[in-house]
């Protein structure tokens, strides 16, 4: 399992939220990275989902 980190910002670049969790590849990372967005509303705020080798999987600005 690989840790991935998923993080949320305001307009004015205040952290919403940044959670860590661990998947087996980037596209089961993509899955659950969408899902925790989609639970806390934040699809539409600017976000990134990284890997560990530091790939964006996720990015919205």
């Amino acid at each position: 399992m690989r840790t991935y980190k998923l993080t949320a910002y305001e307009q004015t670049g205040k952290l919403i939220t940044e959670e860590t969790f661990t998947a087996a590849t980037d596209e089961e990372a993509k899955e659950k990275g969408s899902a925790m967005l989609e639970e806390k509303n934040l699809t539409e705020v600017t976000h990134r989902l990284a890997s560990p080798a530091g790939k964006l999987l996720l990015f919205h600005s």
